[in-house]
C-alpha cells in the first residue's frame, strides 16, 4: 500500500505524541503576538486557519503568500496551508513593495497576508484578499478550533510551497517544492544536524527562506520548542540562549559575525557567554571562511555546523559537522568545517567536465513556477542539476570553490573570489569583504577588493594588499581596495556580487 508522505505527517505526530510539550514561543511585544503554546495548543490554531480558509472558499492548490518576519502565524500558516492541500508563498520581508508585488501577481496568490509592521510600506500589494497580521483583522485567520479536525488526504507529489529565489544574479524565480521534497529534506536535515528531543530551537535563520531549511517540520516531528527571533540582533540572540535554554540556531555568515561580536564584548568584561558547550549553530546560505568559523567557536564557546543547499534542491545537500571528541585543534577544526560537507542521505553529488557541482536528490523541486524553459535549463540530459557553484567532491566531502558567475579571469588566469576572501576574513581588521572583477585594460578585468572594517579600525588600502601578498599569489591578490559600510546581501546571506560589480561595468 502507497501512503503518500506530506508536510501533514509531522503536524499529525506533533499534535500526537507531544500535545503537552512547548510548541513555540512568540517574539514578545509585537502586536498579534500568540505567546507561548503547547504543540497542542498550535496544532488547534492550524486546525482554526484551515477552517477559516475553508469558509473564505480558498481550496486545494490556490496560493496563500504570506509576508512576515519569524511569527508563530508565520509558522501556523506553514502547517496549515500545506498540510490542508495549499500552496504556500513565503516572501522576503525585505522586499521592496514592487518586488513584493511582482512575486505575489507572479504567484497568482488568492490570499495575502502582511505583517502589521509592514503594513503601510506595502500597501501597493494587493490579493483578491489581504489580511494584516495585526491580531484584530486575522483574528478569525489564527483563532483555535475547538476540536481537532481531520485534514485530508494529499498527493505527495503536489506543490507545497512556492519559493522565490534571493535574486543573487537575477529576476526571483519560484521555486516549486512538492510535498515529498519537503518531507525528505526535513528527515535528511534532522539527521545531518543531530536534531533530537531533548534540543531547543532559535528561529534565527527566516522561515520564509525555503521554508527554514526544513527545521519547523524537523522540530513538530521530535517535540523540540520553537523560539522565535524576529530581529537578528547579537546580544539579543544571546539572552534567548540564555532566558530559554537553546541548544541550535541556524543563520548565514553575517548571523554568525553579530553573535561572534557580541559573545566578545561578553568575555571582555569577563561575563559569561550563555550556550557555551551546549549550543550548536548550523552555518549556511554562503561559504564561511575557515578563520570565521575559528574566530565563532573560540568566542561563543559553542559547535559550528556547516551546511550547503540551494532553493531548487529542496534546499540542503551537506552537512559537516566534526565532533568536539575528535580532539582537532580549532585550527584544524576551523579548515575541516569550512568545506561543505558530505551528503545527506538521499543526495548523490559529482563535479561536470568545467568543475560545476552536480546534484541528484528526491527532493529536488519539480520545477519554476510559469517558467518551463528555466527549468529545462537547469537540469543535465540525464537529469543531474546544475548548481552553477564550482568545486570539487573527493573522499566524500564537497568542497565548493566559487560561483561560476563570481570567477574572475584576469590575464587568462582564474581567480576563485572565495579563496581571496577567505585571506581577508583572516585579517584582525575586517569584518566582511567581497572579491568581485572590475574592468583592467590589459588584463581584461583584474581582482577588486571591498571591506568593511570592525569597530575602531583604521581603512589602510596597502597594507590590505600586503597582506593579501603574503598568502595568495600575485595575480589572485586585489589590486585596489574600498572600504564599505555595509555589503549588499540577501537574505540568506549570499553578497549580491552582481550589484557590486555593476557600477564598474556600466
Amino acid at each position: 500500500m502507497h501512503v503518500p508522505l506530506t508536510t501533514a505527517d509531522f503536524c499529525y505526530r506533533a499534535r500526537t505524541v507531544h500535545p503537552a510539550r512547548l510548541g513555540a514561543v512568540d517574539e514578545p511585544g509585537v502586536p498579534g503576538a500568540l505567546g507561548r503554546l503547547t504543540y497542542g495548543e498550535l496544532m488547534l490554531r492550524c486546525d482554526g486557519m484551515a477552517a477559516a480558509l475553508d469558509r473564505m472558499g480558498i481550496g486545494a492548490g490556490e496560493r496563500v503568500a504570506i509576508v512576515s518576519p519569524n511569527a508563530v502565524k508565520l509558522l501556523i500558516a506553514l502547517y496549515a496551508t500545506t498540510g490542508t492541500g495549499r500552496i504556500l508563498v513565503p516572501i522576503n520581508f525585505r522586499l521592496t513593495g514592487e518586488e513584493a508585488r511582482y512575486i505575489v501577481d507572479d504567484a497568482g496568490a488568492s490570499l495575502l497576508l502582511v505583517d502589521a509592521e509592514l503594513d503601510e510600506r506595502l500597501a501597493a500589494v494587493t490579493a483578491p484578499r489581504r489580511i494584516v497580521l495585526d491580531g484584530e483583522h486575522d483574528a478569525e485567520l489564527f483563532a483555535p478550533a475547538d476540536a481537532p479536525v481531520e485534514w485530508p488526504a494529499l498527493d505527495e507529489d503536489a506543490p507545497a510551497t512556492i519559493n522565490y529565489t534571493s535574486g543573487t544574479t537575477a529576476a526571483p524565480k519560484g521555486v516549486i517544492l512538492t510535498h515529498r521534497s519537503h518531507w525528505l529534506n526535513a528527515a535528511a536535515v534532522g539527521w545531518g544536524f543531530g536534531l533530537a528531543e531533548a534540543d531547543r530551537y532559535l528561529h534565527t535563520l527566516p522561515i520564509f527562506h525555503v521554508n527554514g531549511w526544513g527545521l519547523p517540520l524537523a522540530c513538530a516531528a521530535l517535540g523540540v520548542p520553537q523560539v522565535i527571533q524576529r530581529e537578528v540582533r547579537g546580544p539579543e540572540i544571546l539572552r534567548r540562549v540564555d532566558a530559554e535554554a537553546i541548544t541550535l540556531l541556524c543563520g548565514a555568515a553575517p548571523v554568525a559575525a553579530t553573535i561572534e561580536q557580541a559573545a566578545q564584548q561578553l568575555r571582555d568584561v569577563g561575563a559569561p557567554v550563555p550556550g557555551q558547550g551546549r549550543t550548536r549553530m548550523v552555518s549556511g546560505g554562503a561559504p564561511t571562511p575557515a578563520a570565521v568559523i575559528e574566530q565563532f567557536e573560540r568566542a561563543t564557546g559553542w559547535e559550528m555546523i556547516h551546511a550547503y543547499g540551494l532553493s531548487e534542491t529542496g534546499p540542503v545537500l551537506t552537512a559537516n559537522r566534526v565532533l568536539p571528541s575528535e580532539g582537532l585543534s580549532p585550527a584544524d577544526r576551523a579548515r575541516r568545517l569550512a568545506a561543505a560537507g558530505a551528503p545527506l542521505l538521499g543526495v548523490r553529488l559529482h563535479t561536470g567536465p568545467a568543475g560545476e557541482v552536480l546534484a541528484r536528490t528526491a527532493k529536488t523541486t519539480d520545477g519554476d513556477w510559469n517558467n518551463p524553459d528555466a527549468t529545462a535549463q537547469a537540469f543535465t540530459d540525464d537529469g543531474w542539476f546544475r548548481t552553477g557553484d564550482g568545486g570539487t567532491f573527493d573522499d566524500g566531502v564537497l568542497r565548493i570553490t566559487d560561483r561560476k558567475k563570481d570567477v574572475i579571469v584576469t590575464g587568462g588566469e582564474n581567480v576563485s573570489s572565495l579563496q581571496v576572501e577567505a585571506v581577508l576574513h583572516q585579517h584582525p581588521d575586517v569584518l566582511d569583504a567581497a572579491i568581485i572583477g572590475v574592468p583592467h585594460e590589459r588584463w581584461g578585468e583584474t581582482p577588486k577588493a571591498l571591506v568593511v572594517l570592525k569597530d575602531g579600525a583604521a581603512f589602510d588600502e596597502p597594507a590590505l594588499i600586503a597582506y593579501c601578498r603574503e598568502h595568495l599569489a600575485g595575480f589572485q591578490c586585489p589590486t585596489s581596495v574600498e572600504r564599505r559600510d555595509t555589503l549588499p546581501r540577501t537574505a540568506t546571506g549570499k553578497i549580491q556580487k552582481y550589484l557590486l560589480r555593476e557600477p564598474y561595468w556600466r
